[in-house]
């Protein structure tokens, strides 16, 4: 903004009020010279007439014109800042609005995952089956034992889902669910019978027994069971009975699953 000193032609005006020098009332004007001395008496008058207040008008109104040049000025930074601050305003509600938008997309994304996470466990869980026969290898018979004992199926097949155990014979269900198993008995021909049971949980469900005086016998049967995650399935050998199995793979044991529930 432009400044205007008043000052300098204030002193202007002040030193060309003043009057000059004038001759005192009490000198002696020779006869002669009055006539000269009230020609300059008169021109003194005339001098001090004072000029300045043209030139305060003058300024006055350049400083007016100034003063409505610059409130023109001012209203016009006004406004120019009204719409900066209006587009100030626009962009932060588009950078909220975006905000949002990206916390949105975030969220349906980590839905999303989840829910392909949720599908692949289920689809893995879904697929459960498993077989196996008694002996690793070779063949050979075992019992007859003196208590119940439980029967471990070391020769794996197929373990889909990995639910079955070769080193404990237990199937534990990995989601609650209809499962079904199957098992066969293999008999050699002995005074002692050949029987195994079906076991959930420690409950005896289902046997198959066969007694075989002489040449080669099997038994077998089968279940469908609702279990529950974590239900134990296994089979147990009979007091005083024996089982046979060899590299034909005689006595088995399968399961899997039918549908989740």
């Amino acid at each position: 903004m432009k400044v205007t000193l008043f000052f300098p032609l204030l002193l202007f005006c002040s030193l060309s009020t003043a009057e000059p020098p004038s001759e005192s009332d009490n000198d002696i004007i020779p006869r002669g010279e009055q006539a000269d001395y009230q020609g300059r008496k008169s021109a003194n008058v005339s001098y001090q007439r004072p000029t300045c207040p043209q030139d305060i008008h003058a300024v006055l109104r350049e400083m007016s014109s100034m003063l409505a040049e610059q409130k023109v000025e001012l209203r016009h930074l006004q406004r120019e800042n009204e719409a900066q601050a209006a587009k100030l305003g626009e962009l932060k509600q588009q950078v909220q609005e975006q905000a949002g938008e990206l916390t949105a997309v975030k969220a349906k994304t980590n839905v999303t995952e989840n829910q392909v996470e949720a599908l692949m466990r289920d689809r893995e869980v879904k697929q459960v089956a498993f077989s196996a026969s008694l002996l690793a290898s070779g063949s050979g018979i075992m019992g007859p034992f003196n208590a119940h004992t439980n029967l471990v199926f070391r020769h794996v097949t197929t373990n889909i889902g990995n639910a079955y155990s070769p080193n404990t014979g237990f199937f534990i269900a990995p989601v609650r669910g209809a499962y079904h198993f199957e098992f066969y008995i293999g008999a050699h021909g002995s005074s002692h019978p050949s029987a195994a049971w079906l076991v959930k949980n420690g409950q005896h469900i289902f046997i198959a027994y066969e007694h075989q005086p002489s040449h080669y016998g099997s038994s077998s049967n089968g279940a469908t069971l609702l279990l529950e995650v974590g239900d134990v399935v296994f089979l147990r050998l009979l007091v005083n009975t024996r089982i046979f199995d060899s590299e034909d793979h005689h006595s088995t044991f399968s399961g899997h699953l039918l549908f989740t529930m």
